[in-house]
């Protein structure tokens, strides 16, 4: 039955009575908050890997113990492509509330948190997998950041949110949510991985690993959620509203193939990220709206992680992170940031 319009008058169920098993009696508060927080917290098992159950489906990746090992493999990634830094945002010293969206594992909101002992930090995810030892200024929340938020409106200093690709099938009106809930002159920053694989010195052609970009974006297109956010970030945010917006690349090696040490270390993580989480990136997406079976991405993953180890392959992807400030007020000063 659809869900009832907002004018609409929600009509009562004449057949309650007090031997109503639904509602219960005075001593089954307790059983009803478990079954409702049962209905969160449980999973959903599909192809050998394991799913959220809460909006199942709206999410394409695992959530299983592979998908979060790799989830804070990556975090390892961008944070040695940072030099240590969780955000470049030219936010605050003192942020007072800030919002990670996707926080996933949540190691991004605890590594903030205990950085930032003056914020109070919410994170949200629409899987129950962060841990409960967290530092005391952190609180997670299981919601989903495409549904209408239930903050108070120009609430953050900071909002953050990392590898959403895929997720999100409105821009404008996820942007619109961050815009209002920022405090005029906050931050919004948002990190993104292209899905295309690329090369400069032609390595890459014919290969099954260069195959993988234009599918990934067929998938997107099929979900109805964009796996391009990486390439589109930038003019999405301007088109928002968000200003002083700035709009920076980092080239990741897929593979310890570069001379540059630093660039070597972030390879190497970069292909056992891609060796590890292949199959969860593939399977939701290409058997439901690919129409693959999954010995079909089974071979796929094979030939891709071949790829991997192939020396002679001088496959990158590109990273994107994109952050811009609502607009302070008029009685505010504006800092000169660069562009």
């Amino acid at each position: 039955m659809a869900a009832t319009n907002a004018d609409e008058l929600i009509r009562i169920d004449e057949s309650l009575n007090d031997a109503d098993s639904s509602y219960g009696g005075d001593n089954d508060h307790a059983s009803e908050t478990t079954s409702l927080y049962s209905a969160i917290t449980k999973h959903i098992y599909e192809n050998g890997r394991r799913y959220h159950s809460y909006r199942a489906g709206t999410y394409w990746g695992p959530n299983d113990e592979i998908a979060q090992d790799n989830l804070d493999l990556y975090h390892h990634t961008f944070m040695l492509t940072l030099d240590g830094k969780l955000f470049l945002a030219p936010i605050t010293n003192n942020p007072q509330r800030v919002l990670d969206l996707g926080t996933g594992t949540g190691i991004w909101a605890i590594d903030f948190a205990d950085q930032h002992p003056s914020a109070s930090v919410v994170a949200t995810d629409l899987s129950p997998i962060q841990p409960t030892d967290v530092p005391p200024n952190l609180e997670f929340q299981i919601d989903d950041f495409c549904q209408p938020w239930t903050f108070r409106k120009e609430s953050f200093d900071f909002i953050h949110a990392r590898s959403i690709y895929g997720c999100v099938a409105d821009y404008p009106t996820l942007y619109s949510e961050v815009m209002e809930h920022l405090k005029p002159g906050g931050w919004f920053e948002q990190t993104e991985i292209s899905v295309v694989p690329k090369s400069e010195d032609g390595s890459l052609k014919g290969t099954t690993l260069d195959t993988w970009g234009p599918l990934a974006w067929e998938c997107g297109e099929k979900f109805g959620k964009s796996f391009r956010i990486a390439e589109d970030s930038k003019e999405l945010m301007e088109a928002a509203g968000f200003v002083n917006v700035t709009y920076r690349i980092f080239k990741w090696p897929i593979g310890p193939w570069p001379k540059d040490p630093k660039m070597k270390e972030i390879g190497a993580f970069n292909r056992l990220g891609w060796d590890e989480g292949i199959n969860g990136w593939a399977m939701f997406l290409f058997t439901k709206y690919l129409g693959w079976g999954t010995e079909e991405i089974q071979v796929l993953c094979a030939q891709i992680r071949n790829d991997l180890r192939n020396k002679a392959i001088h496959a990158y992807q590109d990273i994107s992170i994109c952050y811009g400030q609502r607009p302070p007020k008029v009685s505010e000063s504006t800092p000169n940031v660069e562009t």
